[in-house]
């Protein structure tokens, strides 16, 4: 088994400026983690809300490496087949058809096998980063099936005994905290828990993505994003959403400065993306957060002020 015999950057501190360079702005703790990570050959568990930029991290680090990345999406009911690999059974049958010797030993070879995302990632002759995304929307039982590929970077297929990786993959696996997953799975993982950005991170990274819009309307745009997830919503809006809102606001030429508060509610889709989190926050919650008020919403048809 070929082995990295050291990280590609020298430290943590190395990492975080490519990573930045790559545009993905990691703090030190987090650098930190994805540094160790690969330095310790050790899956990397991302646990946090959706859009806070797990994800991005594992496309970043493959950017950074040069490496391919792999990504496995989990789902209920995710089985090997569709994770680590399965038989090509219409090329089997098709050289058995033509071999006519009916010697089905033939046709349980490596040529007849269809290499899915956790075979595809320990199969790689150079680096790879293998992201396997919200891996607590799959069932228990797969998580114990992973356990053999995060603990010995292999792969057993009966017919053809272990497959062992060339040269092993840097793990990224995201949790949402759709259910609880098993302490074995975290055991073999290093943690960091990524919450949203700083209020002066985040504006940084809007302006790393999005250096032509003007710095103010960046900065009263992030500000307002981050006063709005202090309210009682069904889904917090994250960076990608807060990317978003600046762009509609840019390209619509709309300036929270101005009083045209329904000119900034028509533009609201691109944050609150369900109907009570769009039907809750109205003109009046709107003014309050552009403020800097927290709006304390009351039930609809009662007179409702924001609070002070």
């Amino acid at each position: 088994m070929t082995t990295h015999t050291a990280p590609s950057f020298s430290s943590p501190g190395e990492l975080r400026s490519a990573l930045q360079v790559a545009g993905y702005l990691a703090d030190d703790d987090l650098a930190t983690a994805a540094w160790l990570a690969q330095g310790l050959e050790r899956p990397l568990l991302l646990e946090g809300d959706a859009g806070v930029g797990k994800t991005a991290l594992a496309a970043a680090l493959a950017q950074v490496h040069g490496a391919r990345l792999v990504r496995l999406q989990c789902f209920e009911g995710l089985d090997m087949a569709q994770a680590a690999y399965e038989w090509n059974y219409s090329k089997q049958l098709l050289s058995l058809r033509a071999d006519g010797s009916g010697n089905t030993q033939d046709v349980f070879q490596a040529d007849f096998l269809l290499e899915r995302p956790l075979l595809q990632s320990i199969s790689q002759s150079g680096p790879c980063v293998l992201l396997i995304d919200e891996v607590d929307r799959a069932d228990e039982a797969f998580e114990a099936f992973l356990l053999e590929v995060l603990s010995e970077f292999q792969i057993t297929v009966p017919e053809l005994g272990t497959i062992k990786a060339q040269h092993i993959p840097q793990v990224v696996l995201t949790c949402n905290g759709t259910r609880e997953l098993s302490d074995a799975l975290r055991r073999r993982c290093l943690y960091h828990h990524l919450d949203y950005p700083t209020l002066a991170r985040e504006i940084s990274i809007v302006q790393s993505a999005l250096p032509h819009v003007d710095t103010r309307l960046v900065e009263e745009a992030t500000a307002f994003v981050q006063r709005l997830r202090g309210q009682d919503l069904a889904k917090t809006p994250g960076i990608a959403e807060t990317l978003d809102w600046i762009k509609a606001l840019h390209k619509l030429n709309i300036h929270l400065s101005t009083d045209d508060t329904e000119a900034i509610l028509t533009t609201m889709g691109c944050l609150l993306k369900t109907r009570e989190d769009r039907f809750q926050t109205g003109a009046d919650s709107v003014r309050a957060l552009l403020e800097g008020k927290r709006y304390q919403g009351v039930a609809p048809g009662q007179h409702s002020m924001p609070s002070h």
